[in-house]
């Protein structure tokens, strides 16, 4: 192909993309599409980062990844895990889209061996993970809500590595 048609082609606006936005765009959406958990307010919100995938310009999923809140989770430490902490899409069949492009090109930027995120145990089968090719590494509940008094949820704990080996050795 010649330079000026690759040049051509560069002037195309892109049918779908997935690019980093700002948390408020990501709150936003969580917000206006019903997630459950809400916006994301953590602790260490200067570290969050969040992801959007577009269609025609149009914000369609979002996926936000965070440090551990709590000092480990499924025997992990923060450095050597991160948390996928919030996964949103205008159309449900497109969360399984939005974890892949998470896992396939923001995962291996973060510098860290384990992704892993929590799978309400009630309210969702863990199939968006299984078939993703995730692992299960446990389970937990969250303590009482200090804000509203709700009881905790019970979770399953998802992890992701890309070495596969180490993937099936877990838990």
């Amino acid at each position: 192909m010649s330079v000026q048609v690759l040049q051509q082609l560069q002037l195309l606006t892109p049918l779908v993309s997935f690019d980093p936005i700002p948390i408020e765009h990501l709150n936003r959406c969580l917000l206006a599409w019903g997630h459950k958990m809400g916006p994301l307010r953590r602790p260490f919100a200067h570290l969050d980062r969040a992801y959007g995938l577009f269609h025609d310009g149009r914000i369609v999923g979002v996926v936000s990844t965070s440090p551990l809140v709590r000092e480990t989770a499924a025997g992990m430490g923060r450095e050597e895990c991160c948390e996928l902490s919030r996964l949103c899409c205008a159309r449900p069949d497109l969360c399984r889209v939005v974890l892949r492009l998470w896992r396939e090109f923001v995962f291996p930027t973060l510098g860290k061996p384990w992704a892993i995120s929590y799978q309400h145990a009630v309210a969702h089968s863990g199939n968006l993970y299984r078939f993703d090719g995730w692992v299960r590494l446990g389970t937990s509940r969250s303590g009482t809500d200090a804000r509203s008094g709700r009881r905790g949820r019970r979770k399953v704990i998802w992890g992701w590595s890309a070495d596969p080996t180490t993937r099936k050795a877990a838990p």
